[in-house]
């Protein structure tokens, strides 16, 4: 089955190179996109100064994490962010006679290389911040946001895959997904903490943004010495369930387009 994703991999890639300088000025844009909202942060700090005692730095740690694995979320699972296109030109009936899995067929059908763009800018911030704060090289907080970058991708993912499971049933996109995918990403930025309690307790015990943003973030920029909030992004994982259950539902309901 790898050797199946590579052979898409190598075909969306080729289909890129036939337009390098599309391909390299969009993903510059993508990358000036997101600065925009590095910028907005900055020019919040040097008004205000630190946001309930979290410092610029902190909130960096914080942007780098979200922009990161939503880009490459984004970037691998576009085909099912893209479904209700899928299901309205019949190409999921074409899916479903294949010999082959249906996710890694989702999955193959779009593979946006030039979301990339804002995972390079992400990744330059990351570098600058090991420069500045020396604290944040130490094994134990290298590792924990490793394990905070790969649970947003995970959530970020399943999140993907519940949008496109709801379209079994409401055969367009719902755009009130956005509100948890690009409204989630925008959204912790911040330490989640800075919100309402209410927002807090919603993505942790429903959506468990938090367990991947704010407790691990704690651990990192020593406001707590919990040791548990190292592995709290491995919850993340429970989140796929609810999520491919709903994919599952939706498959099993499915019923041909026709011709």
């Amino acid at each position: 089955m790898f050797k199946i994703y590579l052979t898409y991999l190598k075909i969306h890639i080729k289909s890129l190179m036939q337009y390098k300088m599309s391909f390299i000025l969009t993903a510059i844009g993508q990358a000036f996109s997101s600065m925009f909202s590095l910028l907005a942060i900055y020019f919040l700090f040097e008004k205000f100064g630190d946001i309930q005692g979290y410092t610029f730095e902190d909130v960096l740690i914080c942007f780098v994490i979200s922009y990161l694995g939503f880009s490459i979320s984004e970037c691998f699972f576009r085909g099912f962010d893209n479904f209700s296109s899928i299901i309205s030109n019949a190409e999921f009936d074409r899916i479903l006679v294949r010999p082959i899995g249906i996710i890694l067929q989702v999955l193959g059908t779009k593979i946006e290389f030039v979301k990339i763009g804002r995972a390079i800018l992400a990744i330059v911030v990351f570098i600058a911040l090991f420069y500045y704060c020396p604290y944040l090289l130490s094994v134990d907080k290298i590792i924990t946001m490793f394990f905070m970058i790969i649970g947003t991708v995970v959530i970020f993912s399943s999140l993907h895959i519940l949008k496109a499971g709801l379209t079994f049933f409401t055969i367009q996109s719902l755009e009130l997904m956005n509100i948890f995918t690009d409204g989630g990403r925008d959204l912790a930025q911040y330490p989640l903490n800075i919100y309402k309690k209410w927002v807090l307790n919603f993505f942790t015990f429903v959506l468990p943004l938090s367990m991947v943003n704010y407790y691990p973030l704690l651990y990192v920029i020593e406001k707590s010495n919990n040791i548990l909030y190292v592995f709290a992004p491995f919850t993340s994982l429970l989140f796929i369930l609810p999520c491919y259950l709903v994919w599952k539902l939706g498959v099993k309901k499915y019923q041909s387009v026709g011709s």
